[in-house]
């Protein structure tokens, strides 16, 4: 892969920067400052930490990096419950946004453990094994 863009988890994290940014604008004049500032933020933080995750150095950087994404969009969930259980949006116009939150994160955790995997193969092969016979 050449660039973070080619990643699932790229394409389907900014489909719900587009879902948010949509949801956002129907919330109340009055939320402006609050949840919809934070539902802006957690979910560009969402493809921001991917993007940089991907750029990392090391496998445990880019896990770590991976990690805060996940962290992010699991915030963006609670904060579209949040939007329901105040009545701000309907459970029905949400469900995108659920569903798109739920596949994102279980790409990124697909992205963490791999390069956890990768950091625990990289870190055993440069271990020197001594023979104590």
């Amino acid at each position: 892969m050449k660039s973070f863009e080619d990643l699932d988890a790229w394409k389907f994290g900014m489909d719900l920067v587009e879902e948010v940014y949509a949801l956002v604008k129907q919330l109340p004049k009055n939320e402006q400052f609050g949840l919809s500032q934070q539902l802006r933020r957690a979910v560009t933080s969402v493809v921001a930490n991917l993007a940089e995750g991907f750029s990392r150095y090391t496998c445990l950087d880019k896990a770590n990096k991976f990690i805060i994404a996940r962290g992010e969009c699991s915030e963006v969930k609670a904060l579209l419950l949040i939007t329901i259980r105040l009545r701000l949006l309907c459970r029905s116009e949400a469900e995108k946004g659920l569903q798109l939150c739920d596949q994102t994160g279980k790409l990124l955790s697909g992205l963490t453990h791999y390069f956890q995997q990768q950091s625990k193969i990289s870190v055993s092969s440069t271990i020197p094994i001594t023979n104590n016979q």
